[in-house]
């Protein structure tokens, strides 16, 4: 019996901050990317109904955040990386809306204080931006440090969410 390989979808949106590749499987959100120049791979089969329903679920909640009505995400996600990965990357869903924390404050809160690099690399390597919130990782010092999408959207980001979390 071979692998079953999941059907995923693929769009390119158009969000505040630049084009955004966004990819789901009928199981869980897989990717949010930054666009830049390079180009997409062409999308051969049609994906299975239930990833181009979740990404439809996508857009509408990033549409909701872009509009400063949603501070959370509500979607079953497909992440796929190391234990440390996943640590982390769960680790920053817990930033509230409005707030950041330091690679060190999650080295720390993933019982690795030392691997403050490592988060960094972990960051960096998060497929679900927005999400998964890498852009309210800051220096310890509170300086915006690298970011996939590029530092003026990491800004853009802080300071939308910024705007839209005061009572």
């Amino acid at each position: 019996m071979g692998n079953v390989v999941e059907s995923e979808a693929l769009r390119v949106w158009s969000s505040p901050v630049g084009l955004l590749e966004l990819r789901s499987t009928a199981a869980g959100v897989r990717k949010i990317h930054f666009l830049g120049e390079e180009p997409l791979p062409l999308q051969e089969e049609p994906a299975a109904p239930g990833a181009e329903a979740l990404l439809d679920r996508l857009i509408h909640q990033l549409e909701e955040y872009f509009l400063g009505l949603r501070r959370t995400f509500d979607l079953p996600l497909a992440l796929e990386g190391t234990p440390f990965q996943l640590r982390v990357w769960e680790a920053l869903r817990e930033i509230p809306y409005g707030a950041t924390a330091s690679y060190e404050d999650i080295a720390r809160q993933v019982e690795r204080p030392r691997a403050f690099r490592a988060v960094g690399g972990a960051n960096h390597a998060n497929p679900v931006a927005i999400v998964v919130p890498c852009h309210r990782v800051v220096g310890k010092d509170g300086t915006l440090t690298g970011f996939g999408g590029g530092l003026d959207k990491k800004a853009w980001l802080l300071e939308h969410e910024g705007r839209h979390n005061r009572p």
